[in-house]
């Protein structure tokens, strides 16, 4: 691939986070909350649903679908070689439903939600085949490194486009926007970003092989979803049989359930354990953006010394020591020193399980395998939130809670030390 390849599948990474951060994470569910559903939340079926159990089910929703669709997707773009394709499809198809969230005002429940679940499968659906280029980007010996680049550049443009969004948020009386107004432009905003910096990687970035040709030539659509079903089932049995990419893919889910529960819960932990001011909380949230893009890179350059396997090992290590000090803090200062602590760790626990993961993985199967690696992404968020919720029930107080996020670390640690791809490597017979 060309330097332009690269740069334009970098730039995918800068362009894609201003949704994740801005829409996903920090401005739509607090304006579902606060204005779409409201405090009293929705009445159905007899039965009243708080603002964050549909929330949560909306996530759930989305992640199902993509459960159901990614593989099979994933197996049919292998086989047609059409990854660029289904790439740009759901691209254009996140950008559209992600502008169209900033539609939705006071009682639009379930056109919010409804746009939302299309928007987060669109996103997901298209960073199943925008992961599966890695590969062909460049030479094994460069995965680390690039996939660090590619997060590192992801940090930069959500955190850039996050702190435009405050700014506009902050002063809206200056440029003639009530509240409401700069919080929905901020969304619409945060889809044209996601589209207009994408638009480099369709142009420059080619897949390198032709289609896989059938009896009498290149496979058809209807033959190849066919086919792609098949390949579908028969790559989930492989993960089942013990082979490297199934055992990495089980630590995964567990280390990630930690990683994503620290994400989840951060802000909650501060405002309600250390009650702490909302400046404090979305300074310690830019924060982590940008000490995540240097711990990408960092991280990057440790592996290509060390290898992917023992940087991500010594990644899970330093998160274990974070948990534990999360319970011992109490000032402002303290929460973003721990905030920096998280960045440096996340951005290479991300990176280094994506290039590490496509060591693993069959070279003619990257799609469907990565959207099998889109599925735990998702569905490793929703166990370690529920332990963490327990705990501080149990014990009355968020603090020792946070030390039991250790757990998922260390497990994680011992499942991703039985992964040996030296000896073991992974194999996956073709249907065609």
């Amino acid at each position: 691939m060309t330097n332009k390849s690269l740069i334009g599948w970098k730039l995918y990474d800068f362009a894609n986070s201003a949704y994740i951060l801005t829409i996903a994470t920090a401005l739509l569910p607090a304006w579902f909350a606060s204005v779409v559903a409201g405090p009293l939340g929705v009445e159905a079926f007899g039965v009243r649903f708080s603002a964050s159990t549909l929330w949560g089910l909306a996530v759930s929703a989305a992640a199902a679908v993509v459960f159901a669709l990614a593989p099979v997707l994933g197996a049919v773009a292998d086989m047609q070689r059409s990854k660029k394709k289904f790439w740009a499809a759901l691209c254009a198809g996140g950008c559209l439903f992600a502008a169209l969230l900033g539609l939705p005002g006071r009682g639009d429940v379930w056109q919010c939600l409804g746009l939302f679940v299309a928007a987060q499968v669109c996103f997901a659906g298209a960073n199943v085949f925008y992961d599966a280029f890695l590969p062909e980007l460049a030479p094994a010996d460069r995965w680390d490194a690039l996939s660090g680049q590619g997060f590192a550049w992801g940090y930069v443009g959500g955190g850039l486009h996050f702190a435009l969004c405050l700014v506009l948020v902050a002063f809206h009386q200056a440029v003639g926007l009530d509240k409401a107004q700069a919080v929905r432009l901020s969304m619409v905003s945060a889809a044209a970003w996601w589209i207009v910096f994408s638009i480099p990687a369709f142009l420059w970035i080619d897949e390198s092989k032709a289609p896989t040709p059938g009896p009498g030539g290149a496979v058809s659509a209807r033959r190849a979803l066919r086919l792609g079903l098949l390949q579908a089932v028969r790559t989930l049995k492989a993960l089942l049989q013990g082979t490297p990419a199934s055992r990495f893919l089980l630590a995964y889910l567990l280390f990630n359930d930690g990683v994503q529960t620290v994400i989840a819960m951060a802000a909650i932990y501060g405002k309600e354990e250390l009650a702490l001011p909302e400046t404090a909380l979305m300074t310690t949230l830019l924060l982590v953006q940008a000490v995540a893009m240097a711990g990408a890179l960092i991280f990057g350059r440790v592996a290509g010394r060390t290898g992917a396997k023992r940087a991500l090992s010594l990644s899970l290590v330093l998160w274990c020591a974070i948990a534990a000090w999360a319970a011992f803090i109490h000032t402002a200062g303290q929460y973003m020193a721990l905030g920096c602590g998280v960045g440096l760790v996340l951005g290479a626990t991300q990176a280094l399980s994506r290039s590490f993961f496509a060591s693993l993985v069959p070279a003619n199967e990257t799609a469907q395998y990565f959207g099998y690696f889109s599925v735990v992404s998702k569905l490793s968020a929703i166990l370690g939130p529920l332990v963490f919720a327990g705990a501080a029930f149990v014990f009355g107080s968020a603090r020792p809670a946070a030390p039991v996020m250790a757990v998922f670390f260390l497990t994680g640690l011992w499942l991703l030390n039985k992964v040996r791809p030296e000896t073991d490597n992974p194999t996956t017979d073709s249907v065609l």
